[in-house]
């Protein structure tokens, strides 16, 4: 019998049934050494740590040593800390990339009739103070203010912080006039300074809409747990707006150089007319002039005898005259007929010009 029960415990198949136990109790050993250990670790001075023990909030841990039970009994959830900045772009502000496409394309590829374009047409579009539109590109930076929202939030935060910068950005833009949000008309630059002061408020003005509406969910006991810091805006015309814009552009730049020809024409013009009525009085002057010396030599031997006659200075001037004038103007006349104007029935003589 004890050869028997010897050769039992010494046979291959009790050996290795020994290491195989051996083995599957070193491993179950070191599983529970690692499950016992998963939620023990270090927090790094960028992180800080929140421990849900059962599903329930149990405490936050900044930097350091953590320990923590395993899971299920204590969950581990690592959250930036309270100096990190964490960027987020809102995407619902954006224009859909059905829309993009089709304005590229012109037509829609999911619908070529075009029925459903209302659906998409003012998508990526927000409406200003004076009827415009515009597209604000809005990039957010936020901190986790109270990492217990935070996490009790879980999925939920991003998507509302997205609600939140969407709702504010239409508030903003609708509180402000096209040229207060972005350069569209460059021409107004210099006239109302500003303008230019009012668009550099944009961002901050976004930052506290949306702290705002932060804080207001924070009083109702359903805030989020974070806090937003900076916001980029980038924003721009649609592109037929901006092909609208640049032809109005166009037409005022030709019509400023239509108006600058005219004027340069309507110099040269008066220019000329007015030389011209320069030289036509010089030569009106210069012909009154030539005209009154004729006049006045004509005149003088009439005005002489007349002053003669009535002062009685030179009584035999008249005749003196008759004699000089009177062969010139009988040597014109075809025929002379002569009376006597004391007595015009006692002789007539006929004569005969020469």
């Amino acid at each position: 019998m004890s050869n028997i029960e010897s050769d039992k415990q010494g046979s291959p198949w009790m050996q290795a049934g020994r290491l195989v136990f051996v083995a599957l109790y070193g491993v179950t050993l070191l599983a529970a050494w690692r499950w016992g250990v998963t939620n023990i670790q270090q927090v790094s001075p960028d992180k800080r740590a929140v421990v849900l023990r059962m599903g329930a909030i149990s405490r936050v841990q900044n930097a350091g040593l953590l320990l923590a039970w395993p899971q299920p009994f204590e969950q581990v959830v690592m959250l930036p800390s309270a100096e990190s900045v964490i960027e987020r772009r809102v995407e619902t502000l954006l224009r859909s990339a059905r829309a993009t496409q089709a304005d590229i394309s012109g037509v829609d590829e999911e619908d070529p009739s075009g029925s459903s374009a209302d659906t998409f047409a003012g998508s990526g579009f927000l409406l200003t103070g004076d009827a415009g539109i515009v597209q604000l590109d809005v990039r957010v930076f936020y901190k986790v203010s109270n990492p217990t929202d935070f996490v009790l939030q879980g999925d939920h935060v991003l998507p509302a912080l997205d609600r939140i910068v969407t709702r504010s950005a239409v508030a903003v833009c609708a509180a402000r006039d096209l040229d207060t949000i972005l350069v569209a008309r460059p021409e107004l630059m210099g006239n109302d300074s500003n303008i230019a002061e009012q668009r550099e408020r944009l961002r901050g003005e976004l930052v506290q809409s949306i702290n705002k509406a932060l804080n207001a969910l924070q009083t109702e006991g359903i805030g989020i747990g974070i806090e937003v810091v900076r916001a980029d805006v980038q924003s721009s015309l649609p592109a037929t707006t901006v092909n609208a814009f640049n032809a109005v552009l166009t037409a005022s730049q030709q019509a400023e150089k239509g108006i600058a020809d005219a004027r340069t024409g309507a110099a040269w013009e008066l220019q000329n007319a007015t030389q011209n009525a320069d030289r036509l009085l010089q030569v009106a002057q210069a012909q009154a002039s030539e005209r009154l010396a004729k006049a006045q030599s004509d005149t003088a031997s009439m005005l002489k005898l007349a002053d003669s006659i009535k002062d009685k200075t030179d009584p035999g001037l008249m005749m003196r005259i008759y004699r000089e004038r009177m062969p010139a103007i009988l040597s014109k006349a075809g025929t002379l007929t002569m009376v006597n104007p004391k007595d015009d029935s006692h002789l007539i003589i006929q004569g005969t010009g020469k």
